[in-house]
């Protein structure tokens, strides 16, 4: 399970007392967000190599009936969704000239379960456009990407993964060294690439355990996932990096 479908089930969960109501015929917050990942991909420009400009201010244009609802929610769907977009946006290594903002805009010629996304490209600092003409929820708070630091909180101690693998165990090779007599020598290996950490077990005498599921083969990390190796319990947390990027 990755860190986008995680966030995109907490709008779901959140917000389904506003959007469950009514018409079977609505906009369900998932549909808003799985939309924005793919306007980013869609408006993303490749500057030059190693460098990709995407979208960072995006109008979510509803129906009468949906704008009401996404009325009643506001400002903190909007930010949930800015949310949805940063951890896309540096999934994929993209680049913003400015914070990420989003408006709900009430479009009447829309039929309810219909909506359009429209979004552009701000640098910051730059002048905030006039106010429209139609009725919108007010556009969340302008919120900076923030790069996360994956780490493991061990019986009390913490440690940055701050290599592509990182290898746990009872060796003492391992690049983390794990005291318990439960534990292989060579017992896990943490992935990360692209902003995603996985588990992989490598062979273990007693397994690996993802939050209480075996690990087969590998299985992705979200933040607060807990790994069990032997009678060790691991956190892996995800973090915002500090400017010297060390969690």
């Amino acid at each position: 399970m990755g860190l986008l479908d995680k966030v995109e089930r907490g709008i779901e969960k959140a917000v389904r007392g506003v959007f469950s109501t009514g018409s079977k015929a609505q906009v369900e917050p998932v549909e808003i967000a799985s939309r924005l990942r793919r306007e980013v991909d869609h408006r993303a420009l490749t500057i030059t190599a190693g460098r990709t400009l995407a979208p960072n201010v995006f109008d979510v244009q509803l129906s009468d009936d949906d704008f009401r609802r996404a009325q009643e929610w506001g400002t903190p769907l909007a930010e949930e969704l800015c949310d949805v977009v940063i951890n896309h946006v540096r999934g994929q290594g993209y680049t913003l000239q400015g914070p990420v903002r989003i408006s709900f805009r009430r479009d009447t010629e829309l039929r309810a379960g219909d909506f359009e996304i429209v979004s552009s490209t701000e640098k910051s600092g730059a002048a905030q456009a006039a106010a429209p003409a139609r009725p919108s929820v007010p556009a969340a708070p302008s919120r900076q990407p923030v790069r996360l630091q994956p780490v493991l909180d061990i019986d009390g101690q913490r440690y940055s993964l701050n290599a592509p693998s990182i290898v746990l165990g009872r060796s003492s090779e391992a690049d983390i060294h794990v005291e318990d007599t439960g534990v292989s020598r060579r017992h896990l290996e943490i992935r990360t690439a692209n902003g995603v950490s996985t588990a992989v077990d490598m062979g273990s005498t007693n397994g690996s355990y993802v939050n209480g599921q075996k690990v087969s083969g590998s299985t992705e990390l979200t933040d607060g996932s807990t790994i069990t190796m032997g009678r060790t319990k691991i956190i892996f947390r995800l973090l915002p990096a500090s400017p010297g990027g060390h969690a």
